[in-house]
């Protein structure tokens, strides 16, 4: 089950509950009993692999790559 941020909306405290997806997101603050709204925050992103780096993408020596041609596939 997923953990969820909550802060009262009358005393402030932020507190995290764990709650099914199917639970009722509105619930009382466990230091004042006052109501409690869910906090959305910003999810990190992490970047795993190749060609998320500087380094990855930047040719070395300096030299700008080419692109390649592309073959001729018309019939003449």
């Amino acid at each position: 089950m997923p953990v969820y941020e909550y802060q009262c909306k009358k005393c402030r405290h932020k507190f995290e509950l764990k709650q099914s997806f199917d639970d009722d997101p509105i619930v009382t603050c466990p230091k004042c009993g006052g109501k409690a709204k869910r906090v959305f925050s910003s999810v990190p992103i992490i970047f795993k692999g190749s060609g998320f780096y500087t380094t990855d993408s930047k040719p070395t020596g300096g030299e700008v790559p080419k692109p390649k041609a592309k073959p001729d596939t018309s019939k003449h």
